[in-house]
């Protein structure tokens, strides 16, 4: 499986607006793609200079559904966030094959 993750840390002034947003609207446009099987929010607890931090995680079942989201459907979804909240934001992303998962 593939945990794509997306790292956002998000200006004080629209934080409230934008969570609701990021909940409602572009995580379920995310899922609606198909291409994930599970997705999660993990507010990030750490000293920040500003705003506050989140990891949008998204769990694929292969390569092949991961690459398909990143040329099929990325580039507009990311376009709208930018167009939303261009300049009150910074992300970045990290892509990890997941060798193990236990569960209890």
């Amino acid at each position: 499986m593939i945990l794509y993750s997306v790292t956002v840390n998000i200006d004080e002034d629209v934080h409230d607006e934008w969570l609701q947003w990021m909940q409602e609207v572009h995580i379920p446009d995310v899922m609606r793609t198909g291409k994930f099987i599970e997705s999660r929010i993990c507010k990030i607890h750490a000293e920040e200079a500003g705003g506050k931090s989140y990891s949008f995680q998204y769990l694929a079942k292969s390569w092949d559904d991961y690459n398909s989201y990143q040329n099929e459907h990325a580039p507009a979804l990311q376009k709208d966030h930018s167009q939303k909240y261009g300049g009150k934001f910074v992300a970045f992303r990290t892509v990890l094959e997941v060798i193990q998962q236990t569960r209890l």
